[in-house]
């Protein structure tokens, strides 16, 4: 069993993000989880990230606020308790167009191999 207290969280930056903290709930730890790692994300008004795409899928899941996705040419917004799945190779770009802050939790597999040691 590995518990995160989260004010033990530990910040990360991401690339071709900005306007945003985040930090790891889970993963990148001795007794934490050996697939994917989970971050939590704080977006200010304006922040995003993107365009880009991993080669690995991502899930979004939006906790509170709203986030705007573009992909493919299509525009949706999430907002609290939505989710979606980015499919490896998806170019896709996320921006928070509201005055809230969106808080969101990202779960990403670990690169080919599992949990870096």
């Amino acid at each position: 069993m590995q518990i995160t207290r989260f004010e033990d969280a530990t910040p990360y930056d991401a690339p071709n993000h900005w306007g945003v903290t985040g930090l790891r709930l889970q993963g990148f730890q001795d007794g934490g989880p050996e697939n994917q790692w989970v971050g939590f994300s704080q977006f200010l008004p304006g922040g995003g990230a993107g365009p880009d795409s991993t080669p690995f899928e991502k899930v979004y899941v939006v906790l509170e606020g709203e986030m705007t996705l573009e992909w493919d040419g299509r525009t949706e917004v999430l907002r609290a308790m939505d989710s979606c799945t980015v499919r490896p190779g998806q170019e896709r770009r996320i921006e928070n167009k509201s005055n809230h802050v969106c808080k969101m939790l990202v779960v990403i597999p670990y690169p080919e191999g599992g949990r870096p040691k």
